[in-house]
């Protein structure tokens, strides 16, 4: 059996999020600290990413003081706890193959030191010593005790109900080591 491991190269790969209110939605990007992996005779078999939860940069609030208020709220205990919890992790824990370079990914995430299982679909191509996957990644935030404006735990939100989950869109790039 040949074993190939990829490492993500942090600075080429792009995870990008989408969190939705009644009145709309908001969208940034959040930096991957580290991660890689694993191929067994050229299908992929496991591997995990962590993310920096200090890096969420919000790209749809364009005044400063607006946007810096934002990212403050979200690095808070009311979402991620950054300070507490500087990273996220996900490690993939079984692999089921859909087609060539198509799978069906499980893994435990964890946020705020809570993990749960999760699932998604992740498309990969392999050209020589690089390897390209990408996928969505539905998250409910309430699971990580994201509970702010969550109508699973607060009556009589109106308009400023924040749907409990939200989408990661992963573009990941990864080298042969």
């Amino acid at each position: 059996m040949k074993t190939q491991n990829f490492k993500i190269e942090a600075q080429q790969s792009r995870v990008e999020w989408i969190g939705k209110k009644v009145t709309g939605a908001h969208n940034g990007t959040i930096a991957i600290k580290e991660g890689n992996f694993i191929f067994n005779d050229g299908k992929l078999s496991g591997g995990n990413v962590s993310i920096d939860t200090t890096s969420i940069i919000i790209l749809d609030v364009t005044d400063p003081a607006t946007n810096a208020q934002f990212a403050g709220h979200l690095a808070s205990d009311d979402f991620f706890s950054s300070e507490s919890f500087p990273t996220a992790s996900l490690e993939i824990t079984s692999v089921r193959q859909h087609s060539e370079t198509s799978y069906h990914v499980e893994g435990n995430l964890t946020i705020k030191g809570i993990t749960h299982s999760i699932g998604f679909d992740l498309k990969t191509t392999v050209t020589g010593e690089t390897l390209t996957a990408s996928g969505k990644i539905i998250i409910d935030r309430t699971k990580y005790d994201m509970k702010f404006r969550s109508g699973n735990f607060f009556t009589n939100l109106g308009d400023t109900l924040i749907y409990n989950e939200f989408e990661l869109n992963v573009n990941l790039v990864a080298k042969a080591i």
